[in-house]
């Protein structure tokens, strides 16, 4: 997220003058493995992942794989999301908002073209934004609901029209949503995306890899290798041996962190320990029973000890939070002490609910937090005499399907990495975990055309409706923990957005 952007002259000058510096140090360099014999440095690297998408058209399939991939590599927004969570300038060099903050007139970048070759212009931001409307599959199309009117003023002069102002709209259009794209390349978003970032996509291979090649037209700095392939391994193990043995050059958001300890002590290798975005849900199906009563759910966030499970299932990395609004939002506010640990009170409320014995399903996705969370909770419910089944489904495909799409589940786990994304999660009752909105509807729409300090204090109220209600639970939010070797640079050390941004990958 800390990408230079210069000129696309000085770009050009930069670039063949690092073109020559290549040739002379990198000739014979390994395509993986850190610096080669003689000093001479790799040109390209290789990032182990676990997760793979399913496609590669986020517009139309749910998910955080497709994002983290594609996002500030192959496509690009008006503005991005710094390494702070601040919103700053990208493909848009500079905005103004009108008085009644419900007008944005953007003034673009020039010189920059798509992967395609076609330039990109004013008209391609108000086919993207409306495409969002008339397209996209993805629920995340509804942050583009509060936008009237889209208007080319020139080639690089957008103004959009608000119906009433928002103080979400700006960031949301930092998020998969405001990626812009070609008209002449959306015919196969799945296979062959087309974009503005400084890497196209050379080839993917379905459940193995992404290679993404280095554009040499790209209008801002390039990234300081020639390639990046991204490798995804089916758990968490596998991509550790993968960088003992040389097969990868990094691991992103480490899937096991009891391993740490082994590259902790080498130093061919440094580990990078950020925040994220990311809670680990214990989500409540609201529409099925038994969590159409609000007292069984609260008696599952009393029966749990969330320190136990990041300590147990996470080797004590993570922190307890209590709700989907994370440190990093602007109107967080820690809402730990409304569920303590309290078994007693569990039992209470489900005595209260006429649920004592309770028999539950949990159905849990088959990626490494999610197994290794669920054992110990299954284990803690027990302790208040809920019955738990663990059934396993199949992540994405499977659980996608079942749970996110058909609702059929009584309780799930899911790692959601989406940014600000309580409302998405709690204010659609057609959303998988149902939440009756109804209580926080209202101030959720007031509070985004508020002023900003109303805007927080609202939004604390909204988040604090969802937690006495106990919508759903989060287990812990999610470190961001990366474990690369020692001399590649530019591994992002939070992720604060779904993309994974590898637009400042070099080696030293």
């Amino acid at each position: 997220m800390m990408r230079r952007r210069t000129s696309l002259l000085l770009t050009t000058a930069l670039a063949a003058a690092a073109a020559l510096g290549l040739a002379a140090c990198s000739a014979g360099a390994g395509s993986s493995g850190g610096s080669g014999s003689g000093g001479e440095k790799p040109t390209t690297a290789t990032i182990a992942l676990t997760g793979t998408p399913t496609n590669l058209d986020f517009t139309t399939t749910a998910g955080s794989a497709i994002p983290q991939a594609m996002m500030s590599n192959v496509y690009e927004g008006l503005v991005e999301l710094d390494e702070k969570g601040e919103i700053v300038p990208l493909l848009a060099k500079e905005w103004k908002v009108s008085d009644d903050r419900k007008t944005y007139t953007f003034t673009l970048q020039e010189g920059v073209k798509f992967s395609n070759g076609e330039d990109f212009t004013a008209e391609d931001v108000k086919f993207s934004f409306d495409r969002v409307k008339t397209d996209w599959v993805s629920s995340l199309k509804t942050k583009m609901d509060v936008v009237e009117s889209v208007e080319v003023a020139s080639d690089t002069e957008v103004v959009v029209k608000l119906t009433t102002p928002s103080n979400a709209w700006l960031f949301n259009i930092a998020t998969p949503v405001g990626a812009i794209f070609s008209s002449d390349g959306v015919a196969d978003l799945a296979n062959t995306p087309v974009g503005t970032g400084p890497y196209a996509v050379e080839k993917w291979t379905p459940n193995q890899s992404i290679v993404l090649d280095t554009r040499d037209d790209y209008w801002g700095e390039a990234p300081g290798v020639e390639k990046v392939t991204l490798k995804y391994f089916a758990d968490a193990t596998a991509t550790t041996n993968a960088l003992q043995t040389g097969d990868v050059d990094a691991i992103a958001n480490l899937q096991a962190p009891e391993l740490l300890s082994t590259f902790e002590s080498d130093d061919k290798y440094k580990v990078i320990t950020g925040t994220s975005s990311g809670e680990i849900s214990l989500s409540f199906n609201n529409k099925a029973a038994p969590f159409d009563d609000v007292r069984v759910r609260q008696a599952v966030l009393y029966a749990l000890d969330k320190q136990a499970i990041i300590d147990t299932a996470w080797n004590g990395y993570g922190t307890v939070i209590a709700t989907f609004a994370t440190p990093t939002d602007p109107y967080y506010e820690d809402l730990n002490d409304v569920y303590p640990h309290d078994p007693e009170k569990a039992k209470e409320l489900l005595k209260e609910a006429g649920a004592e014995n309770l028999e539950i399903t949990y159905t849990v996705p088959t990626r490494p937090y999610a197994q290794a969370v669920s054992e110990i909770v299954a284990s803690q419910l027990g302790d208040v005499g809920i019955k738990v089944n663990i059934k396993s489904a199949e992540f994405p495909a499977v659980w996608l399907d079942q749970v996110f799409t058909k609702h059929e589940y009584q309780m799930t786990t899911v790692l959601a990495v989406e940014a600000r994304d309580i409302l998405t999660v709690f204010n659609d009752p057609n959303y998988y975990i149902g939440y009756d909105n109804s209580k926080i509807a209202e101030l959720a729409k007031s509070a985004d055309a508020a002023d900003e300090k109303t805007y927080v204090a609202d939004m604390k109220k909204v988040s604090e409706q969802i937690v006495e209600d106990a919508a759903s639970g989060v287990l812990f939010l999610f470190p961001n923990i990366t474990v690369a070797k020692a001399d590649l640079e530019g591994m992002p050390e939070n992720a604060i957005i779904e993309a994974l941004d590898l637009t400042n990958l070099s080696w030293k």
